[in-house]
Parts: C-alpha cells; structure tokens; sequence
C-alpha cells in the first residue's frame, strides 16, 4: 500500500507521469498479472499513449498559457490518474484502498506543490522551477516502479 501512496504523491505535481511509470512497469511484467488495472495499462498501446501524455504535459508546464492544477479540472485528472495508478499498484484484493490513498494525496500534494512551485517560480522563474519540479516527479515515480524489479 505504500506504492499506491507514494505515487499518489508524485502524481500531485504531475497527472500524466506517474501513469507513465506505472504503465511501462505494468508493461514490462512487474505488476500483478492478475490486477485489472495493471493489465488494462500493460498493453501496448495504452504504454506508448501514457509515455506521449507524459511529455506533453511535461512540455506544456512551462508555458504560460498553463492552468494551475489545482484548478478542479486539474484536480479531477490527479483524482483520476493517481487512482488508476495506486490501484495497479495494490494487492488485487485492495484495488480500492490504493486508488483512494492515492487519489487522497495526489489532492493533498497537488496544494503543496502547487504552493511550493509559485515560490519557486517568483525566485527562479517558470521554466527553471519547471524543470526541477519535471525531475523530483519522474524520479520519484521511477523509484516507486523500479522498486518492483
């Protein structure tokens, strides 16, 4: 259950990444076969579109024509991804418990470093803040999927 909560986590900062990680684990076999929704973002297809999704959201952050994610449209993906995600992740028998802990700190990481990220964007601007936030989310979210390996 601690998989489903830490990628939540990340998800808070990035909607699309941790979907990625988890898809490419689920992919490569790691997740639990028998897990609906590891094999639903284990196919093909579903691997290479989470990847796409992630670096186009990567990309768009630092425009700044981006919306906040805490806007609920935001809000709702962090919800939706980071469910999906934490649910992969738990033990078939727990889908629900994981995607609820994930979905709940995805929520509660959202407002934290959406915070965090406008302090860091009057300091050091969008597209620097950016780039360091795109990195703590893609290693957090491959150190939860690696760890599986």
């Amino acid at each position: 259950m601690l998989r489903s909560l830490l990628i939540g986590l990340s998800a808070g900062s990035r909607s699309m990444t941790p979907l990625a990680a988890v898809s490419e684990a689920a992919h490569g076999g790691y997740l639990d076969a028998g897990n609906p929704s590891a094999r639903l973002l284990g196919h093909p297809l579903v691997a290479a579109g989470t990847k796409a999704l992630a670096a186009g959201e990567l990309w768009g952050d630092k425009l700044k024509s981006a919306p906040d994610r805490i806007v609920p449209l935001g809000i709702a993906a962090r919800i939706i991804t980071a469910g999906f995600t934490g649910a992969a992740l738990a033990p078939r028998r727990k889908m629900l418990l994981g995607g609820a802990l994930a979905a709940g700190a995805a929520v509660a990481a959202a407002y934290v470093t959406f915070h965090l990220r406008m302090k860091a964007l009057d300091r050091f601007g969008q597209t620097k803040s950016g780039l360091v936030e795109d990195a703590l989310t893609v290693g957090a979210a491959q150190l939860v999927t690696r760890a599986l390996r």
